[in-house]
């Protein structure tokens, strides 16, 4: 099933989130399934990438891919130099352990998703936002 996913690709300017079509597997009806579903897809998408990962030495960066990168403060192929894959079981408990422990919030149209209970109707036009909090360091005076 293709879920729409918004994003912001660091670096870029002009356009600061967008919706991109995602691959997932089945057709998620509550908030863990959701979560569970697209951890998945990313930890197949992240092991294929470790595979070609040895093809991007012989890669070269646009003109366009150095300003990006060089406004997020660093410039790379992407390479990867532990080379060990991501275990999708493991990544699946992370992932529901930090939704539940409030380390990232999801939206669907703008509406937070609150339990990994909730229930939920995907539509063609829905459009999921995974936000990742930052702790704020620092004293209270």
């Amino acid at each position: 099933m293709k879920i729409k996913v918004a994003t912001k690709s660091i670096g870029k300017r002009k356009q600061s989130v967008e919706a991109v079509s995602y691959e997932i597997q089945g057709h998620p009806s509550t908030v863990r399934d959701l979560i569970l579903a697209v951890t998945q897809a990313e930890v197949i998408t992240y092991n294929k990438h470790i595979h070609t990962s040895k093809l991007l030495a012989l890669l070269t960066l646009t003109e366009a891919e150095i300003a990006d990168q060089a406004q997020a403060g660093r410039i790379s192929f992407g390479e990867n130099h532990g080379e060990k894959e991501a275990d999708v079981q493991e990544a699946q408990e992370n992932a529901l352990q930090c939704f539940e422990d409030g380390i990232y919030r999801i939206f669907m149209d703008g509406t937070p998703l609150e339990s990994l209970d909730d229930t939920i109707a995907i539509t063609d036009h829905s459009v999921f936002t995974f936000v990742r909090l930052t702790m704020l360091a620092g004293r209270m005076w």
